[in-house]
C-alpha cells in the first residue's frame, strides 16, 4: 500500500529531524512514507479539526467515551477513568480488527498516533502487535506533528522568490493565478486553501472554512513541494482570509515581495463580479444581512440601498456601488501601506476577463518574470 503523497512531501521535507527509525519504534515524522497506513486513534472530532495528510481515523475512544472517561476522571480518579476507559478501547479496537483491517497482510506496517503518544496510541500498537503487525507509534503524537507543520513554515516562506498579483476588486486574480499553474508556473493559492475568497462578500456557498490548523498543514504542504529556486506567484491577501489568519512569516515576505498589477477597466470587472459571484443572488435575504458589518463606513441611507439591491436580487448595481464606493478608494492606500515594493509594480493591461482573456493576462505575468 503506497504512502500517500501529501505526508509524503513533509515527511521528506523533515529528513533528519529526528533518529532513524527502528523496528520498534517510536517512529519519527521523517519516517513516515516508509509505512503502509497512518492511523489517527483520537477522537472523530479532533481528527475533523486537523490530522497528519493521508491519515484514517480509527479512534480508541469516539468524542462521547472520551467526554465519559474524562468526567470520570475528574470525579472519581485515574483509576476507575483507566477501568472504565480501558473497556471501551478494548471494544473500540476488537471492532476495528473485525471491520476496517480485517484483510490486511501479515506484513502489513501501520503507524499510529494521538495527541502527545500516549495512551491511546499505544493500547492499538501494542494489540496490533500481538496480532503480528509491526506497527509503531509517532513519537510526540499529533503534537509534535503541530509542531513540525509550523517549524516548516517558519522556515520556508522566508525563502520563497514571490511574485504578489495585485489588482482591485474583480480583476480575476484567483483566475490569473489558476492560469499561470495551467501554463506551467509555481502558484501559492491561499484563497482556494482557505476556502474563502477573502472579502466581505467572500464566503462560499455550502463550504466551510477549514480550521486554522487544518489551513496551516496543507499550507506547510504545498510550500514543501515548491522549487525554491523559482517563482512563485500569490495573490495580494490581508492577513486574514476569512476567519484564517496568515502566518506572520509568510505575511511579511509577501510585503516584501515583487508586485504585478493587473489593469482592467470598471466594466470588465463588473462583468466579471457579476459571473464569479452570481451565487449571491441565490440567497437575497443572508446577502442583505451582511452589509450591517460597514454601516460605521457608509450612511444609512448607502447601506439601506444596497441591502434593497440584495433583497430584489439586483446585483449590477449593487456590484457596482460597491466597487466604486467601498472597495476602490481603499486599493491603492492599502497596497501602498502593505505592500513595500509597491511604487515599483510593474503592471499588464487586461481587455477583457473571460477566458481567453485570463489566460492572455497569465501570459504576460509570466512574461515578466
Amino acid at each position: 500500500m503506497p504512502s500517500p503523497p501529501d505526508h509524503d512531501v513533509l515527511s521528506r521535507a523533515a529528513a533528519g529531524a529526528g533518529p532513524p527509525m527502528s523496528s520498534r519504534g517510536p517512529a519519527q515524522i521523517a519516517d513516515l512514507p516508509r509505512f503502509d497506513c497512518i492511523i489517527d486513534a483520537r477522537s472523530p472530532s479532533e481528527y475533523a479539526l486537523d490530522h497528519i495528510p493521508g491519515a484514517i481515523n480509527c479512534p480508541s475512544l469516539d468524542d462521547e467515551e472520551r467526554r465519559i472517561v474524562g468526567t470520570i476522571y475528574k470525579q472519581q480518579g485515574a483509576f476507575e477513568a483507566r477501568r472504565v476507559g480501558g473497556a471501551m478501547v478494548a471494544a473500540n479496537l476488537a471492532r476495528h480488527l473485525k471491520e476496517r483491517f480485517a484483510d490486511m497482510p501479515a506484513s502489513w506496517r501501520p503507524v499510529v498516533y494521538c495527541w502527545r503518544g500516549g495512551l491511546r496510541s499505544g493500547s492499538m500498537v501494542n494489540w496490533w502487535r500481538l496480532v503480528g503487525w509491526d506497527a509503531q507509534q509517532l513519537a510526540g503524537g499529533y503534537k509534535r506533528w503541530r509542531q513540525h507543520v509550523i517549524a516548516q513554515i517558519d522556515a520556508i516562506a522566508p525563502q520563497l522568490d514571490l511574485r504578489v498579483v495585485c489588482g482591485p476588486t474583480g480583476s480575476a486574480k484567483t483566475r490569473v493565478l489558476q492560469a499561470l499553474a495551467a501554463q506551467g508556473a509555481q502558484v501559492l493559492d491561499l484563497e482556494g486553501l482557505a476556502c474563502h475568497k477573502g472579502s466581505l462578500l467572500g464566503a462560499l456557498p455550502g463550504i466551510e472554512q477549514p480550521s486554522q490548523k487544518a489551513f496551516e498543514t496543507q499550507l506547510a504542504v504545498q510550500l514543501a513541494r515548491l522549487d525554491l529556486a523559482q517563482p512563485v506567484y500569490v495573490e495580494a491577501e490581508s492577513r486574514r482570509i476569512g476567519r484564517i489568519a496568515l502566518p506572520t512569516t509568510l505575511i511579511e515576505r509577501m510585503r516584501a515581495a515583487t508586485c504585478l498589477e493587473i489593469e482592467a477597466s470598471a466594466a470588465a470587472r463588473l462583468d466579471y463580479l457579476l459571473e464569479d459571484y452570481a451565487y449571491l443572488g441565490d440567497e437575497p435575504e443572508q446577502l442583505a444581512s451582511r452589509f450591517d458589518m460597514l454601516r460605521e463606513l457608509h450612511s444609512r441611507e448607502t447601506i439601506a440601498r444596497w441591502q434593497d439591491w440584495a433583497r430584489t436580487r439586483a446585483l449590477r448595481p449593487l456590484f457596482d456601488e460597491l466597487s466604486r464606493l467601498h472597495y476602490d478608494p481603499a486599493y491603492g492606500r492599502s497596497q501602498a501601506a502593505h505592500f513595500r515594493r509597491w511604487a515599483e509594480r510593474r503592471a499588464v493591461a487586461a481587455e477583457a476577463l473571460d477566458a481567453a482573456g485570463i489566460a492572455r493576462v497569465a501570459q504576460a505575468l509570466h512574461a515578466l518574470g
